[in-house]
């Protein structure tokens, strides 16, 4: 009899902690649906149920439900079953915020190859800035001959020559539709993220990479260079950059621009080994034509690293508009006094102590050619003011001892941080990213 009472208690603790099992309640997660809808409807909405978490696996996975419901609802145009590489369906997205009324993007979305366990690779790709036409069909012929298969491409035509800039306002939203849907496809490995252009697709590309590096594995301008002022190399400590110019392309000092990126990186590399990966070429005797094939087989070889231990943020202002957070940061109160400076912060992380520099930044131009700023000469004061939010997660920490978190060499925390609902559903609506839903998190006031 006792051994029939032990194997109905190990058979109802099985049923329990099993896939059927729940930890948040079906009126909290219609909350939490609200709250997500709220969030992606670009409303100031908060979440303050600080309920404790005990099984941060189960309530992550039941939260991650709780968006893909509110996404289903938002995002009335999904990510399309993706055609087979030599097929040429032409899909649409509206554009909500375009200056234009009705402004569609068109693209196509393709695979090629079989489908990893693990998920396809994910390449963007921006075309250049000639007809849209024209150049969106070099681009899908370029993409398809790549050599990087498996892999999904999602290759979009520019919505307007008016507005020919892929880093603009409704552009950034368009790439954020494209990360949240794909990251809950199924069919994308959101660890392997990429993107890429060609001239105006380069510079697009360059700007993107270093504003959403905490999303990608790496990124590939080609015949392109941005003044870093417009695309900071510093925030590209996780991400792998590939960079490829003509030698003789003079064009906006697009050569001149290359050459100071890969010296940059060159000494950011340098004073963090391991880190900033990167491979930037100036192509002997090559104008503005190059050979386009090298970048994405290089590309594909890295995975993202989503929690790094160190990560660099310039918080930059790219066509009007900030980030919200970066990794595993999210900004509260501005620590800038002025629209001139930027906020930098600097984050090591060793064991359970968290070391953070946090400073504002301003530009100086050093040279010009052709009127184009080239060079910066930047001067830094330590940050006095301002609020962050500091996300943890299991993988990086052991949550079940104290943190300290040091902010420019004071100590402005120690704790233990509880796992709460709160931070879960925050940082999904955050991040919108399978690997930064973070279980537990500390508010830190900058001094």
């Amino acid at each position: 009899m006792r051994g029939k009472i032990i194997f109905a208690l190990l058979a109802a603790t099985i049923f329990a902690t099993g896939t059927t099992a729940q930890c948040i309640k079906k009126s909290t997660k219609k909350e939490i649906e609200a709250f997500f809808g709220k969030s992606l409807n670009g409303e100031d909405a908060q979440f303050n149920n600080k309920k404790r978490v005990k099984n941060i696996a189960l309530a992550t996975d039941e939260v991650w439900e709780c968006w893909r419901n509110a996404v289903n609802a938002f995002d009335k145009e999904q990510l399309p079953v993706a055609t087979t590489n030599g097929e040429r369906d032409t899909l649409y997205w509206q554009m909500p915020t375009h200056p234009e009324p009705d402004a569609r993007m068109p693209f196509h979305y393709i695979y090629k190859g079989e489908k990893p366990d693990a998920g396809y690779p994910l390449f963007l790709y921006m075309h250049g800035s000639g007809p849209k036409k024209s150049e969106w069909e070099t681009g899908f012929r370029l993409c398809s001959m790549f050599d990087d298969a498996p892999s999904a491409y999602f290759i979009p035509q520019i919505p307007s020559e008016r507005l020919y800039r892929w880093a603009v306002q409704p552009q950034q939203l368009a790439w954020e539709k494209l990360l949240r849907l794909a990251m809950l496809s199924g069919d994308i490995n959101a660890n392997r993220i990429y993107l890429f252009g060609i001239s105006e697709g380069g510079y697009g590309s360059q700007r993107l990479a270093s504003f959403y590096a905490d999303y990608l594995a790496g990124a590939g301008p080609m015949a392109g260079g941005e003044p870093l002022m417009n695309a900071p190399a510093e925030n590209l400590a996780n991400t792998a950059f590939s960079l490829r110019t003509g030698e003789k392309d003079y064009g906006f000092g697009r050569n001149f621009m290359t050459y100071t990126a890969g010296k940059t990186l060159d000494s950011l590399q340098h004073l963090h080994p391991g880190l900033y990966k990167h491979k930037v070429e100036l192509i002997p005797g090559k104008g503005h034509s190059i050979d386009y094939r090298p970048t994405t087989p290089w590309l594909a070889q890295f995975t993202r690293t989503p929690h790094p231990t160190y990560f660099y943020w310039e918080d930059y202002d790219m066509y009007g508009r900030h980030r919200k957070g970066f990794y595993n940061i999210r900004v509260n109160e501005t620590s800038r006094n002025s629209d001139e400076e930027r906020t930098c912060y600097e984050m090591n992380i060793k064991g359970n102590i968290i070391f953070l520099t946090v400073k504002n930044v301003k530009y100086r131009t050093a040279k010009t050619i052709n009127n184009i700023p080239m060079l910066f000469e930047k001067s830094y004061k330590k940050a006095d003011k301002g609020n962050i939010t500091i996300f943890l997660t299991d993988k990086l920490f052991d949550l079940t001892k104290p943190i300290t978190v040091i902010v420019n060499g004071r100590l402005a925390w120690k704790g233990k941080a509880t796992p709460t609902l709160k931070s879960v559903v925050e940082s999904c609506a955050l991040f919108f990213d399978p690997e930064r839903v973070f279980p537990a998190a500390i508010d830190i006031e900058i001094e």
